[in-house]
């Protein structure tokens, strides 16, 4: 086994411990499920009353040109108008490999194009006044339903759109992959189906509030949006998977999240 395959199933093994047959995954069938994104989302978590110009001009001039460089182009910025626990600014990085997760996150910040383009981002935020208040980070492995990320038409066109940001907690290991396994056998193909347009769905493996998935949809605008969930709920594989009694008591909280791509958003 390669390094970056030993490390990811490692990952992987520590999300899944005693649960494989909930969702037939494990760290040794991990290769033969064939390849998968890597999904890290970041919170950066804003002072009150500070501005986040210092951040987006960071996020716009230095960051997203160093990923594309680099050949990491699947990347969101958003922000949550609508937040009622804090104001943030979010950042979807898709990878290809662990390599590129473990690179951007130690090496990407020390290059000099990225610090000359970063230049007031530095010099202008101190310790009393900084451009935000801590990140927020989560990394997720992409569902074997759904292994790569999915760019909506709406982003290659660059028009008005909206996305939902959905992260489901479970209570334990077992029901949290036995939620991924629901999803799998049905519930993605009937997202698609409906029009909810999903961007990626993910299994979170390290970060806060363990256990939990998160995944992303996208629409044009809420009404649309509202009406795709609406023509979803009353599918008939939602309809039997949710009667389902091996996929009882899978969730225990659901947070939801609108976002606003900002203007220089790839997605």
């Amino acid at each position: 086994m390669q390094r970056r395959e030993f490390l990811l199933a490692g990952l992987a093994a520590s999300a899944l411990a005693s649960t494989g047959s909930a969702s037939g995954l494990t760290g040794s069938s991990l290769k033969s499920a064939g390849p998968r994104d890597l999904y890290e989302i970041r919170a950066y978590q804003l002072k009150e009353g500070a501005s986040p110009a210092l951040l987006h001009a960071y996020l716009k001039d230095a960051l997203l040109p160093a990923l594309q460089m680099i050949g990491v182009r699947d990347v969101g910025v958003f922000t949550e108008p609508e937040a009622k626990d804090g104001s943030a600014v979010w950042v979807v990085i898709t990878h290809h490999s662990l390599e590129s997760v473990l690179g951007i996150n130690a090496e990407l910040n020390a290059g000099e194009e990225v610090q000359r383009a970063a230049g007031d981002y530095w010099s202008k935020t101190t310790k009393e006044n900084p451009a935000y208040d801590r990140i927020d980070s989560w990394l997720l492995l992409a569902f074997s339903g759904q292994p790569r990320i999915e760019i909506p038409s709406l982003s290659q066109k660059k028009a008005n759109r909206i996305f939902e940001l959905r992260t489901y907690d479970s209570f334990n290991e077992e029901r949290a992959l036995k939620k991924v396994a629901m999803f799998n056998a049905g519930e993605i193909a009937a997202m698609h189906e409906v029009g909810l347009a999903p961007v990626f769905y993910g299994q979170a493996l390290l970060g806060r509030d363990l256990p939990h998935l998160t995944y992303m949809l996208s629409g044009p605008d809420r009404a649309t949006h509202a009406e795709h969930w609406k023509a979803f709920n009353a599918h008939p594989v939602w309809q039997k998977l949710k009667n389902d009694p091996q996929y009882a008591e899978t969730v225990s909280k659901v947070t939801s999240r609108f976002l606003v791509p900002t203007d220089y958003s790839p997605l």
